[in-house]
C-alpha cells in the first residue's frame, strides 16, 4: 500500500525542518506567542525574526492558520 502523497503547506515542512534545524511545533509556538496578526504579519515575523524564506514562512503560516479554525 503506497503512501499517500503530501501536498499543500505540509510538504514544505521536511525543507523546513532540515534547513533551520528546528521541528515544525516550534515554529507552531512562534506563530502561538506572535498574537493574533494577520497572515502577511505573521509571514513578515518569521521573515524579520527568524530568517525564513518568503515560502517557507507562508507554509507554516498557512498550516498554522488552517489549524486554528
Amino acid at each position: 500500500m503506497a503512501t499517500p502523497k503530501v501536498t499543500g503547506p505540509a510538504s514544505y515542512f521536511p525543507s523546513i525542518e532540515k534547513k533551520y534545524g528546528k521541528p515544525i511545533e516550534h515554529w507552531m509556538q512562534v506563530l502561538k506567542k506572535a498574537g493574533p496578526l494577520k497572515h502577511m504579519e505573521l509571514v513578515a515575523l518569521l521573515k524579520s525574526e527568524h530568517e525564513l524564506g518568503h515560502g517557507h514562512a507562508n507554509a507554516l503560516v498557512a498550516w498554522f492558520l488552517a489549524k486554528k479554525k
